[in-house]
């Protein structure tokens, strides 16, 4: 029983994925539906999302993960760096839904990245790599870099300087695609980024959630 004012809330299911992305292919939305299972039987075991956040998966870990695809879709050969993955956010949505790009998932903590190796093998992720490592220590180059608030971006940048692939094969130049929230003038004042664009995700995602929430983009500077 629910006194006045309190509101029940409802586990999000893997719909809401397909609301947003209806054309995926059958092996795409099976691979979706089996994160929940997945994650909350690791999550258990090594604490990679807030426990009270479990239900909110795919909300909060995989729609908001998927953002970055509202505002670029990865090409076929384009190689992508997730830095900071934690248990695997961005990159394995964003595997899922571009099988033909290349991911490439760090974290310096080891038993993240187990989740993720875990995870990815589960649902059969072939076009997926992750190491424990730090950014600094990743030896390759890539058209785009990734993440979802690990740090400050003046903090950031530094580490993923110099990884960029220098020719561009997207609409958008090779940089970076980061997940952000709340207000980020006096971050972006200090990052003394150039060229930084702002896309809401409000303008994508209809649910309250997204309001306050951006993917920042940078061209490799």
């Amino acid at each position: 029983m629910f006194l006045a004012g309190e509101r029940k809330t409802q586990a999000v299911t893997s719909d809401i994925i397909f609301k947003y992305f209806p054309d995926l292919s059958a092996e795409q939305k099976e691979q979706f539906n089996k994160l929940e299972e997945l994650y909350k039987f690791w999550n258990a075991q090594i604490n990679v999302i807030s426990r009270k956040d479990i239900d909110s998966l795919y909300l909060h870990h995989i729609l908001h993960s998927l953002g970055i695809a509202k505002v670029l879709e990865f090409l076929p050969g384009e190689k992508i760096l997730d830095v900071g993955t934690g248990g695997g956010f961005p990159g394995i949505p964003l595997a899922i839904l571009f099988p033909e790009a290349h991911f490439h998932l760090v974290d310096s903590i080891g038993k993240k990245i187990k989740v993720v190796q875990e995870v990815s093998n589960a649902i059969g992720l072939k076009n997926l790599v992750a190491t424990h490592a730090r950014a600094e220590q990743i030896d390759d180059k890539f058209n785009f870099i990734i993440s979802r608030a690990v740090t400050q971006l003046k903090d950031f940048y530094p580490w993923i300087r110099g990884k960029f692939e220098k020719k561009p094969l997207n609409k958008l130049p090779n940089g970076v695609l980061y997940l952000k929230g709340g207000d980020l003038e006096l971050e972006l004042k200090e990052s003394k980024l150039k060229e930084v664009n702002l896309y809401p995700l409000s303008v994508y995602f209809e649910e309250d959630y997204f309001e306050t929430k951006y993917v920042v983009y940078f061209p490799a500077q």
